[in-house]
């Protein structure tokens, strides 16, 4: 079995993150266990190698890599934004075709040769790991190419990438074209497809039957889509012989998450917008048996294990209890309730009193260890106060990152969702919570971070 190495470069795209998105982003990669997670090129002196570092601090299982190449100032700065990386890699992405090395590189292409030996040398000697990506390969002239990857090679680069940035080769081309130089390379070769035609996952997946080692995949990007790529060596890769260290059982629920950081969730579908497959053909009710549960989360995309799959039978019969649960409805439990650490604290009841003329108070009564504990606070508002008498109860104060709600229906018996951030010792939890009511999905958020931080500090 043929096992393929994924890159992903989710944080190399144009998107602008935030810094605190790019470390939740960078720490969801990790936990569906990428092979690689790329960054670009360090462009503030200042800001992006802080963040390279306190990335690196919590990714200690895939390569970080950072793009350089253009010049030796870029390859000193991504050193030493990599210094506390475990595995860190530098990436020295060059322009290959005749218009790239003309317009952007400013080189003939003999030139070219002499630059990447230079440049890849200096990278070298900075890491040990270094990755030559020839950008715009597929318009490159092939004998050149060969010229150039072989440079880089010599030079110190580990592995080689051949990109199809402009989409101009169809699949089958593709593939051949790049065992042509993976024969020539000598090394592991990567591959980078377009998606402008629509064509990047089928680039990829011919390229890696043939005799490249890797591919490259990112979340809403214009390259092969890590969901689409592993639902399809997940369905098929027993058949042709191909595997990958991705946990496809979590994926779908962390793409999600990555992009809802990312700003593309819709909370409600606007009128006359086209619909999904399964959305109206989903409904379940309190009657609705396991089966019928099963079969709408399958409808869905998600493969759950039989633990998860009672866990969000059990939410959904909460929640079809006081409205009907459709595909939003069941997307949100899906995320909520499966695919959690075990519960250390769990709800048993709350009660939240405010108003306009009397302070806000909330009373949490939580279970751990078969222990019933209570906890009482007042607060700021009834989400403060409920978030304090939670503290009360857990005997600890979390510095609350990011905190967010919304209805993920509509009407007046909308279910709501909450997503919270919870900072402990330097690295963010997220929890997500629903429900009819806004405050239980906020209790419920805060109580599904907690139980990650204790899970992984006594882990």
């Amino acid at each position: 079995m043929k096992q393929i190495v994924i890159s992903d470069r989710t944080l190399s795209s144009e998107r602008k993150y935030s810094f605190k998105e790019k470390l939740e982003i960078a720490r969801l990669l990790e936990k569906v266990r990428v092979d690689v997670i790329e960054l670009p090129p360090v462009k503030d002196a200042r800001a992006d190698p802080l963040c390279v570092r306190t990335l690196s601090a919590f990714v200690s299982d895939a390569v970080v890599s950072v793009e350089a190449g253009l010049d030796a100032e870029s390859v000193r700065l991504a050193a030493d934004a990599l210094s506390a990386a475990k595995k860190g890699r530098i990436r020295i992405a060059l322009p290959l075709s005749p218009v790239g090395m003309e317009y952007t590189a400013h080189k003939k292409p003999q030139k070219m040769i002499e630059y990447i030996r230079e440049i890849v040398g200096q990278a070298k000697a900075a890491v040990p790991d270094v990755e030559f990506e020839a950008c715009d390969a597929t318009r490159a002239e092939e004998a050149f190419l060969c010229d150039a990857v072989k440079a880089a090679v010599e030079a110190g680069a580990g592995c080689v990438t051949l990109t199809d940035t402009a989409a101009s080769m169809m699949p089958d081309d593709f593939a051949a074209f790049v065992s042509r130089i993976a024969d020539a390379a000598g090394v592991p070769v990567f591959v980078c497809a377009s998606d402008l035609n629509g064509l990047a996952v089928a680039c990829s997946l011919l390229s890696v039957r043939g005799k490249a080692a890797g591919v490259k995949t990112a979340v809403g990007g214009d390259v092969t889509d890590l969901a689409t790529f592993s639902d399809l060596i997940r369905n098929r890769g027993g058949d042709l012989g191909l595997s990958s260290r991705l946990a496809v059982t979590e994926l779908h629920r962390t793409v999600r998450q990555i992009e809802w950081i990312g700003g593309e969730r819709k909370d409600a579908a606007p009128t006359g917008a086209a619909k999904s497959e399964s959305e109206g053909v989903i409904a379940l009710d309190p009657s609705s048996d396991g089966e019928a549960i099963a079969a709408a989360v399958a409808r869905l995309g998600y493969d759950l294990s039989d633990e998860d799959l009672a866990l969000v039978s059990d939410e959904v019969r909460r929640v079809a209890g006081k409205k009907t649960v459709g595909e939003r409805e069941l997307e949100a439990i899906i995320a909520s309730a499966a695919l959690q650490v075990p519960a250390t604290y769990q709800l048993d009841n709350y009660v939240i009193n405010s108003g306009n003329i009397i302070s806000a108070s909330a009373q949490i009564t939580l279970s751990a260890n078969g222990k019933s504990l209570h906890g009482v606070a007042i607060g700021d508002g009834p989400i403060d106060a409920a978030f304090r008498a939670l503290e009360n109860v857990i005997g600890h104060r979390y510095e609350l990152d990011d905190f967010k709600i919304q209805a993920i229906t509509e009407g007046q018996e909308a279910v709501g969702s909450a997503l919270i951030r919870l900072r402990s010792a330097g690295k963010l939890y997220s929890g997500n919570g629903v429900s009819t009511d806004i405050l239980g999905a906020a209790i419920r958020a805060y109580l599904n971070a907690v139980n990650k931080i204790v899970y992984e500090e006594n882990g």
